[in-house]
């Protein structure tokens, strides 16, 4: 069964050393770790601001969602996707990580010290979100966001 040690294993997978990767994390569980996107997932950074409504969705019509990260400060929300959506992701205020980028990662198992933290960790199993889905919810998103918008000003 998918769980924390095979959700190390998967993240570890990408790491330049997954063994040095995977002895970190056990060594401090509080931890993180700096993985290159663009092997096994890519990430789609949203503002948190459009990325809490969208996961939102998201867990509505999904029974799992992909792996989703916050950063520090909750600025950011970070949707894994299947490499190689970066290179073909074309979307206003939405940031891109694929080949050449780095993504600080969370233990997945582990209790959150701060900064970076897992909304949804990952499973072991390679679940990813589907970039068409998660762009119809980011649309359903934004678009319950404008309602909100335009009926608080005319309050």
């Amino acid at each position: 069964m998918p769980g924390a040690k095979t959700a190390v294993a998967w993240l570890a997978s990408v790491a330049p050393d997954p063994e040095s990767c995977r002895r970190d994390w056990e060594r401090d569980p509080s931890g993180v770790a700096l993985l290159p996107a663009g092997k096994a997932w890519d990430v789609l950074i949203l503002p948190s601001r459009l990325g809490y409504p969208t996961l939102d969705v998201l867990s509505r019509v999904l029974d799992q969602p992909g792996p989703v990260l916050a950063d520090f400060g909750d600025a950011r929300t970070g949707f894994f996707v299947p490499a190689g959506t970066a290179a073909r992701w074309v979307g206003t205020g939405v940031r891109t990580a694929g080949p050449g980028t780095w993504i600080v990662v969370p233990y997945p198992g582990g209790l959150s010290t701060g900064g970076t933290r897992w909304l949804i960790p990952p499973d072991g199993s390679g679940t990813l979100t589907d970039p068409a889905l998660l762009e119809l919810a980011m649309h359903e998103a934004a678009a319950a966001l404008a309602v909100e918008e335009g009926e608080g000003r005319r309050e």
